[in-house]
This record gives structure tokens, sequence and C-alpha cells, in this order.
């Protein structure tokens, strides 16, 4: 019996995919509501889904690329206290520049920026942002006394 997959099933398949299995099986899997039976119609429906989801992630793109021009290039500064020579108490996180940015009106979660090493040193440091794993860029880090 022909099915499509609706959920992800370990070492079987994969969502939206279609597959031939034993009756027994695509009983077990229609009743968990793990996979629908093959019909024109349950093709129908699986194609506009795709298309839908497909378009919620061409606009997530185009959303994350208008975050991207209006912050690729751009500088934010942290005033730190320092010790004898120049030595930086703590470290900038990811959840302050989190903070900074949204001060600037941007809401992007602490997860999204990568921080290589730490920022704990005077200075101009590059910090990476992913918003998407598709769209990512740099925005630079400045220390100041």
């Amino acid at each position: 019996m022909k099915v499509i997959f609706i959920e992800d099933v370990k070492k079987q398949a994969k969502k939206d995919e279609i597959k031939e299995v034993k009756d027994g099986y695509a009983n077990f899997l229609i009743s968990k509501k793990l996979a629908v039976p093959y019909t024109e119609k349950s093709v129908e429906v699986l194609k506009k889904e795709i298309k839908v989801r497909e378009d919620k992630e061409e606009a997530l793109i185009e959303e994350c690329n208008q975050i991207k021009k209006k912050l690729e290039g751009k500088e934010i500064s942290f005033k730190v206290k320092t010790g004898s020579q120049d030595k930086v108490f703590g470290s900038i996180s990811s959840k302050q520049i989190s903070e900074e940015l949204s001060k600037l009106g941007f809401d992007i979660d602490k997860k999204k920026i990568q921080i290589d090493g730490d920022i704990n040193t005077l200075g101009t440091h590059n910090v990476k942002i992913v918003l998407h794993k598709k769209v990512s860029f740099d925005i630079k880090v400045v220390l100041k006394k």
C-alpha cells in the first residue's frame, strides 16, 4: 500500500515522503497519524502544504535579508571598566550584544549571535549573526574605556 508520511519515522521515511509499505504497517502508520493513504486528493493537499511552507520560508528569508541590509557594517560600542594595562574586567556576551541591538530596534535572539573567542580586550571585534541558515553577516563590536 502506498502512503504519504506526515511525520518523520525513524529509519523509515521523512515527512512528505511517498513510500510503498506493507498493508499492516500502513494501517499502523495511519492509526498513529504518522501517514495518510496515497490518493489523488492527498497528493494535492501535500503539494499545497509544501507550496505554503516554501512561501513562508521565502518570506522569512526576505525579512532576514532586510534586517541584514540595515545592520551590515554597523558598529556597536560598549564602554567597559579596565584595570591596569587596559585589561578589561569580564567580557561581552551575546546577551549584551542582543540587548544593544534591541535598543537600536532590532529584536535578534542571543542564540543567533556567534562569538569566536572571548570579547575581553579593548578595540574592534567581528561578531557573526546568523538570522537564517541562508542569511548571515558580521557586525563590529567596539570596546572602549
